[in-house]
């Protein structure tokens, strides 16, 4: 029997508005986080949380602040967030690449596999994304999930984007939309399922 999975995307301390790299209003998206997380448990969804796991030294630091360093503060996942027992996708590690997309990364535990293949273990077919942020690591990840055949949903609510120009995130919803991402929210998702 087919599964739904919640990816949530790097809730980490760097991302809040408090961090190195923070991501503006990002705290308003703790109480839907938390919502659809409890809804997800109880419904038996398989739970993922993704995170940067970038090492000291990599040429993604050219284009960002450094944030989301292996082991340190920033890189842990933010207090107050019901994140508890979700398998935990790492991303980010090697000192080449950037690490947008929570397919780039591999799960935490022994066996080292990739999101794809924790996914298919589980025999999830679609897909429930929200995080930090909208306009990049959600983007990326929303889209490798079409790519790979996942029904994609991207819980527009639970969702903060960078916006390095005003209008990024508009177009980033847009071209979720061309690719084939359903655009929805936590309330929407668990009033349909229920």
């Amino acid at each position: 029997m087919s599964k739904k999975a919640l990816i949530n995307v790097d809730l980490q301390n760097d991302f809040f508005p408090d961090g190195a790299l923070g991501v503006l209003k990002g705290d308003e998206i703790i109480e839907p986080t938390n919502k659809i997380n409890a809804f997800a448990k109880k419904e038996n969804w398989l739970r993922i949380k993704t995170r940067d796991w970038h090492p000291e030294h990599t040429k993604h630091f050219k284009n960002w602040p450094k944030h989301c360093i292996q082991d340190t503060k920033g890189a842990e996942f933010r207090e107050g967030l019901d994140l508890e027992r979700a398998d935990i996708i790492s991303k980010g590690m090697g000192t080449e690449d950037d690490g947008y997309s929570g397919f780039e990364g591999v799960t935490e535990t022994y066996p080292i596999v990739s999101l794809k293949a924790n996914l298919e273990w589980n025999d999830v077919n679609e897909i429930y994304i929200l995080g930090l942020a909208t306009d990049y690591c959600v983007k990326a990840t929303a889209l490798d999930a079409v790519k790979l055949g996942f029904k994609t949903y991207v819980l527009i609510d639970a969702c903060r984007a960078v916006n390095i120009n005003p209008d990024d995130e508009e177009k980033v919803i847009v071209e979720m939309k061309v690719a084939g991402v359903t655009i929805t929210t936590t309330e929407e998702v668990m009033n349909e399922i229920r």
